[in-house]
């Protein structure tokens, strides 16, 4: 009995729906109000959902507009400002490095040039001494042949009056033997002679 009075409630509401809405009411609801096919295409509710859909972009965009995109903006020139500030402190790092590249090439030439001049300098006074060295070596040397030649000049000269003193008393011993005399006067101008050549 309940059923059947739920059952002609429902009738007569759906008769006053369906007078009221048309006939695009029926196909949107079934004869107990439950939903026929896709509620979306349901002209009656299309005006509804055209409203919120409106609504929702229109909070959707001044969202976007208001808080999204201004942060997202905000960290872009964060960012490009950060890269920027970069590449400017990378060039001022590449033009330091380029100094100090020329600094040490400079720095190095210089030692390579001051090397060279002390090197120059050492060879000089090297050069120099040894000289000098050599120069007293001379001398020393000189000096020495100068006192060999005298001893051998007085050498010589002793052994020249040995031999004549040996060749006086030889050919003395020599002109006695052969039973003649001799002076000694004759022998040592006959030796003197015979010496000279």
């Amino acid at each position: 009995m309940a059923t059947e009075t739920h059952a002609a409630a429902t009738d007569a509401a759906h008769g006053a729906a369906d007078a009221a809405h048309g006939a695009t009411t029926s196909v949107c609801l079934n004869e107990y109000g439950g939903a026929i096919g896709m509620p979306q295409l349901c002209g009656e509710w299309m005006g509804n959902q055209v409203f919120w859909l409106v609504v929702t972009l229109v909070v959707i965009f001044f969202v976007l507009s208001k808080i999204a995109l201004p942060r997202i903006a905000g960290i872009l020139a964060e960012r490009q400002g950060s890269i920027t500030s970069d590449l400017a402190a990378a060039e001022d790092l590449k033009h330091k490095a380029v100094e100090a590249e020329e600094a040490y090439n400079k720095a190095l030439a210089d030692a390579r040039a001051e090397a060279g001049r002390i090197v120059a300098e050492a060879k000089a006074e090297i050069q120099s001494e040894l000289d000098a060295e050599i120069a007293k070596a001379d001398a020393e040397i000189a000096a020495k042949s100068a006192e060999s030649e005298k001893a051998i000049a007085e050498i010589r000269a002793g052994a020249l009056e040995a031999v004549k003193e040996v060749a006086k008393d030889t050919a003395k011993e020599i002109v006695a033997a052969m039973g003649g005399k001799a002076d000694a006067k004759t022998i040592t101008s006959a030796i003197g002679t015979r010496m000279k050549g």
